[in-house]
């Protein structure tokens, strides 16, 4: 029997969720540009010191690896204890991340990059719940905008992470080390923003109530199971493409400037429709936009199979990122109203456990693509984007599936 979402038992007052929304909004800007940062340089630093070339994208992948394996009991930790203390813990582990990554490039040590690299996954696994939390304190009106303000804030992230890379790669003898420096004061820096989030204790389930529904009773509700779905698609194929972007500019021959720039094209491309996609799920609903997402996720893929000029990376990278976008908070939206609120930890842990571990699973497969067709990047490339196609038909399908279903099977 599928439950359904009913409305949270506090009081909502969306002035007070708009305070939460301004103060993650200032996390994700300012804390946030410690991933772009480090997705930037997480390759090439990878590239750097790894024993293999295959191996170079495997520091991002300890990242979202990092973050799969720790949503699960971070969730479970802010159900018990709160958002903030949650987001303490992130942020400790983002500033752990930098400072022991940046010492393995220093002592020229994979393995220690690849430890800092997963303490950064801590960081980039609470960040994630920032656009939960902003629908913690929401009506049902404001819940969908008050997630896409939320993620709106990493179009600042977008502009000052890309910066730093360039003001931090050369900065030290060995580079990128200044990067990784600079990553860890971001982290000491910006957790005191979140002492002024006021958000209650999440819900838990009343005396006598029915038991919440299990991990696989959840996975079997089909908005749940669509949701995950298509999240999982859209952020893996987006780092799937992202992460192999800067191997592949460089291996072109043009600057890691370009490199940089072309990545913070995407991150604006990522962030900046949030500050209507909200109001496009609420105008025609979140599937539309969600289907939308998949549309363009697909239509970076045939710009980046048609040449590897400037100009074809920055548009493929754009649409990459406007893609991502709608697919991504869209099947947040879908997430959000398919629930009850004593099941929001169990649900988004699971459903990030499960989303990052497609991302690790497509990060991995970034490095081992870029270096199927040996030394030609042209043809690593192309196999990157053309993996792309059985992921997209099975989120497409899906969500066609979920279309189709009489609406009294989905209440």
């Amino acid at each position: 029997m599928t439950a359904k979402a009913i409305p949270p038992a506090i009081d909502i007052d969306d002035s007070r969720a708009i305070r939460n929304v301004v103060v993650l909004v200032a996390a994700q800007a300012i804390l946030g540009s410690q991933i772009t940062m480090i997705f930037v340089v997480g390759g090439l630093a990878g590239l750097m010191i790894a024993p293999t070339p295959i191996l170079a994208t495997l520091p991002i992948s300890m990242i979202v690896f990092g973050s799969m394996t720790t949503a699960p009991w971070l969730s479970a930790v802010m159900q018990r204890f709160g958002r903030r203390t949650g987001f303490f813990i992130g942020a400790i582990g983002g500033g752990l991340g930098s400072m022991i990554a940046g010492t393995g490039l220093y002592i020229d040590s994979f393995p220690i990059l690849l430890i800092g690299s997963y303490f950064t996954g801590i960081y980039m696994s609470a960040q994630g719940f920032f656009r939960f939390a902003a629908a913690d304190t929401a009506s049902e009106t404001f819940r969908p905008k008050a997630i896409s303000y939320v993620m709106a804030g990493g179009l600042i992230s977008a502009l000052i992470g890309p910066q730093l890379v360039k003001v931090t790669a050369d900065l030290t003898i060995i580079p990128f080390v200044g990067t990784y420096a600079v990553a860890l004061l971001i982290n000491l820096l910006g957790m005191a923003m979140f002492l002024f989030l006021d958000l209650p204790p999440l819900p838990r389930a009343k005396p006598g109530a029915a038991p919440a529904r299990s991990r696989m009773e959840l996975l079997k509700d089909p908005r749940i199971a669509v949701a995950v779905i298509c999240g999982m698609v859209s952020y893996a194929l987006m780092n799937l493409m992202m992460t192999s972007t800067p191997l592949a500019v460089v291996g072109c021959g043009f600057t890691t400037g370009n490199a940089a720039d072309i990545v913070s094209t995407h991150v604006i491309a990522m962030f900046a429709p949030s500050f209507f996609t909200g109001h496009l799920i609420a105008k025609f609903g979140a599937t539309r936009i969600v289907a939308i997402g998949l549309f363009l996720l697909a239509g970076a893929g045939v710009i980046a199979l048609t040449g590897v000029a400037l100009y074809q990376f920055f548009g493929a990278l754009f649409l990459l990122g406007v893609g991502w976008n709608f697919g991504f908070i869209g099947a947040t939206a879908m997430l959000q109203s398919a629930h009850a609120p004593e099941e929001r930890g169990r649900v988004q842990g699971m459903n990030d456990f499960l989303v990052f571990g497609c991302v690790t699973l497509a990060s991995l497969s970034s490095g081992i693509l870029m270096n199927s067709g040996g030394a030609d990047v042209v043809a690593g490339w192309t196999a990157v984007n053309i993996a792309m196609v059985p992921f997209l038909t099975l989120a497409g399908g899906a969500l066609i599936w979920l279309s189709l279903r009489p609406r009294a099977a989905l209440s």
